[in-house]
């Protein structure tokens, strides 16, 4: 059966019109002669959008009753049973009615898309599940329906129903998008112009990203390696150099002329362990790198220039910027080209830069043949030894005398030093043994025999095959040596770059996986925490060789790609190490967090005990000294003082009840033991009950509660008394003439509720204080009580899921806000 595809309209925030885009969209298909049907559509009560439905089939909804609530969901197997060509279902990341077949309304979208319907939806950036945490961050609200994001990029196709900010704004405050009672809860929270702006930018971001991850996925199924400069990626290759603040500064305007560029810093590191020479300096830069908006990368290579543009090509890179080479002129000249012009003839089609700075040239060093002994090595002293020896012999013979027998033995034993430099102790072997034959054949009577006459010939050849022997053995030892600390050398980068990417504030364990298979050049690693995927980085291919690396107890490393070396599984270990502790910091942060609660718990419990030998008294005095009044047979009181005695007890132990209760409960509120009972409630029937209880009339309290109001979710007892304790507050610290004026409004599924008052308000720098049990905030007087209030009220919302926060008034003056869920969100 044909596959349905699957065309989402993604917008930066509600109210952009991606649902009128959607029927707009299903009209003009019908023009066309298409079959088109409304599976789902919400209209939020908007007229505009309401219109646009008509002249569509609409499939009924499926009514479903749940906790005495009628909720109306998408008739999945209606839709399914008309199976139409096309059809439109709006809110993709609904969250669907108890007792549906499926619990997210994207889940429907699949069943009709293995059914061969195409579906056209609708979602906001703030439901796709990866950037929950940046929308939380811009907005202060948590999205509790979400997409997952390999959903949305599976579909055929995404477009950005986009809108300026401004004209959303305006939109909103005209009744375009909200009821009039929700209006202002709107543009003072959620739709504040930067927040709308940083949505829009992150609906853009997000879709060019997946644009980008498109075009990888047709370039890699085509078959196509050569760039598209469809985005500039500019690579900065860092050897560690001082020059390499110059390159990255370069780099980054590169990448800032065109819009959207993107600037990618590599280091390239010798599996031999070969490092930047200023140590310092590549820490510095990958700070600076980050600094310009980059990324730092670190790979493994032991051609540089062939993996500076095997990375570069992986990156999709457009630019490649180096430096000029910090060689002397004498260098280059016994070593031949440099990494640019390597680089410059592999890159193919990447334009590269090569920039000059002041390091350039400022090295004078002889040629050296590099450190440890490669097979190239071997290979270049093998066909020196084949090629020299034979040049040397002609040139030997030319000028041959009688008496020139010990410049010609220096002469080859020169040439067998210079091939055991370069190869080590085999080339020099095969040199020596070569060159002493050549000796013997050419230089030695009887001439042109391998005869030896004399015995004291055989003792020079002997001397001389040990001398080349000698030398081949120390510089095989000292290219070994230069091996194994230039191998330490690199593993001490890695791991300091590891426990660099840490101290940055970086994700420990991600930092850690994501380096390790960086250093290593394998296609992923994934690390296991009692069975379960902690992190993971990369993309595994499936015949990928897996290695797995135990991490203490717990945990399991997973390696995808090549096989190691035994001198990389050891440096392995070492990363597992520091994998565990990690693992195990991580364990004690969160029982250390657990602990801090503790801590405060007890803070709170030792400030009750001080708060009890000084608050509690004063009505325990009070109460004592009116009854034993009341008690002495020596006072004959009248009727009138009695009666203010019985007053006066009766008060002072109302009072003591009130800080005994008051302290209870902040206990528990600490302890986490608070009882609370949610049920859908009322906001007039909690703030009418606390007018009473704290006997202010109308004229006291302006109210201002929006018609048709949400009930909230919330326990009517508690959110009564935090009613109380903010309208006390309030009224106490309102100047004489000035009311209080308390407000209740929806929006998003949230119901908010407002003290305002016109008092001095709080400096921005103590307003967390106010929340402190115990603090007063300069109440000196004492009638005040405990400064509990406010500590009790937030921990009574919070418990109740809600918040509780600090804004100014406008015009002078403290706004308590309280938000609270909406009771319909609890279906």
């Amino acid at each position: 059966m044909r596959q349905g595809r699957l065309r989402v309209l993604l917008g930066a925030a509600p109210g952009v019109g991606k649902t009128y885009t959607m029927l707009e969209e299903g009209k003009r298909l019908v023009g066309e002669g298409r079959d088109v049907v409304v599976g789902f559509v919400e209209t939020h009560g908007r007229r505009a959008t309401a219109s646009m439905t008509l002249g569509l089939e609409i499939v009924p909804r499926r009514a479903v009753v749940h906790r005495g609530m009628t909720i109306d969901e998408m008739d999945l197997d209606a839709v399914l049973a008309r199976k139409p060509e096309i059809a439109l279902v709006d809110e993709l990341a609904h969250t669907n009615a108890p007792g549906s077949r499926h619990a997210k309304r994207w889940q429907d979208v699949e069943e009709l898309l293995a059914a061969g319907i195409d579906v056209i939806s609708t979602v906001n950036t703030q439901h796709i599940e990866s950037l929950g945490d940046v929308v939380l961050q811009i907005t202060g609200a948590e999205q509790r329906e979400t997409i997952p994001d390999r959903v949305l990029r599976a579909a055929d196709q995404i477009e950005v129903v986009d809108l300026a900010p401004q004209a959303l704004r305006d939109r909103l405050a005209g009744g375009l998008v909200y009821p009039a009672e929700r209006i202002d809860a709107a543009l003072s929270n959620y739709f504040r112009l930067g927040n709308l702006t940083a949505l829009r930018e992150l609906a853009l971001l997000w879709l060019a990203d997946e644009v980008d991850q498109a075009l990888k996925k047709y370039r890699a199924e085509h078959g196509i390696d050569r760039k598209w400069e469809a985005r500039e990626r500019v690579v900065v290759a860092l050897t560690g150099g001082p020059e390499g603040e110059t390159l990255l500064r370069r780099g980054a305007r590169i990448a800032a002329r065109a819009s959207g560029g993107e600037l990618i810093a590599v280091h390239v590191t010798n599996p031999d362990g070969m490092r930047a020479r200023h140590p310092g300096a590549l820490d510095t830069q990958r700070t600076l790198v980050e600094q310009l908006g980059g990324t730092f990368h670190q790979v493994v290579g032991e051609d540089v220039p062939r993996a500076l543009v095997e990375f570069a090509k992986a990156a999709d890179a457009t630019q490649l910027v180096i430096g000029v080479s910090r060689r002397s002129r004498l260098t280059a000249a016994f070593s031949g080209p440099g990494i640019g012009a390597t680089v410059i003839r592999e890159s193919g089609d990447i334009d590269v830069h090569i920039v000059t700075h002041a390091a350039a040239g400022s090295g004078f060093s002889l040629p050296r043949p590099g450190g440890a002994l490669s097979r190239k090595r071997l290979v270049w002293a093998f066909v020196l030894a084949l090629v020299a020896g034979p040049a040397l012999s002609w040139v030997l013979t030319r000028f041959h005398t009688e008496t020139s027998i010990t410049s010609d033995v220096l002469a080859y034993q020169l040439l067998v030093i210079v091939v055991t430099l370069i190869g080590g102790i085999w080339p020099g072997l095969f040199a020596a043994v070569l060159s002493g034959l050549t000796l013997n054949f050419l230089f030695v009577e009887p001439l042109y025999t391998l005869t030896i006459a004399d015995a004291r010939q055989l003792l020079a050849l002997v001397f001389y095959v040990a001398n080349a022997l000698l030398v081949a053995y120390v510089v095989d030892q000292a290219a070994r040596r230069n091996r194994e600390a230039r191998r330490a050398a690199a593993e001490s980068q890695l791991l300091a770059t590891l426990a660099g990417s840490v101290l940055r504030g970086e994700d420990a364990l991600q930092a850690m996986v994501t380096r390790t298979r960086e250093a290593f050049g394998l296609t992923g690693v994934r690390l296991l925490v009692d069975g379960e995927t902690r992190v993971a980085d990369g993309e595994p291919a499936r015949d990928d060789r897996v290695t797995e690396v135990p991490i203490g107890a717990r945990g399991v490393l997973e390696l995808h790609g090549a096989d190691l070396e035994a001198s990389e599984r050891r440096l392995l270990q070492v990363i597992a190490t520091q994998l565990d502790q990690a693992i195990e910091h991580g364990a004690l942060a969160r029982a250390a967090e657990a602990a801090a609660g503790l801590a405060e718990t007890d803070r709170v419990r030792s400030a009750l005990l001080a708060a009890v030998g000084h608050d509690l008294r004063r009505p325990l005095t009070s109460a004592s000294a009116a009854v034993s009044a009341l008690r002495s047979p020596e006072l004959e009181l009248p009727a009138a003082q009695r009666e203010e005695l019985l007053a006066t007890a009766a008060e002072s132990l109302d009072s003591l009840a009130e800080l005994v209760t008051n302290l209870l409960d902040v206990s528990r509120v600490q302890a986490g033991a608070l009882a609370v009972t949610l049920a859908p409630t009322e906001v007039a029937d909690v703030v009418f009950p606390a007018l009473d209880e704290l006997g202010l009339g109308p004229g006291a309290v302006e109210l201002d509660l929006a018609d048709e109001l949400q009930p909230v979710l919330a326990d009517a007892v508690l959110l009564q008394r935090v009613v109380v304790n903010l309208l006390a507050n309030a009224v106490r610290h309102t100047p004489a003439g000035e009311r209080v004026r308390f407000s209740a409004s929806a929006f998003q599924g949230r119901v908010e509720l407002r003290v305002v008052d016109r008092g001095p308000g709080i400096p921005v720098e103590r307003r967390d204080e106010v929340f402190t049990p115990f603090q007063r905030l300069g109440d000196t007087d004492n009638d005040t009580g405990l400064g509990l209030g406010l500590a009790l009220s937030k921990g009574f919302v919070e418990g109740m899921d809600g918040t509780l926060e600090v804004d100014d008034t406008p015009g002078g003056g403290l706004t308590m806000v309280v938000t609270l869920p909406a009771a319909e969100e609890a279906r």
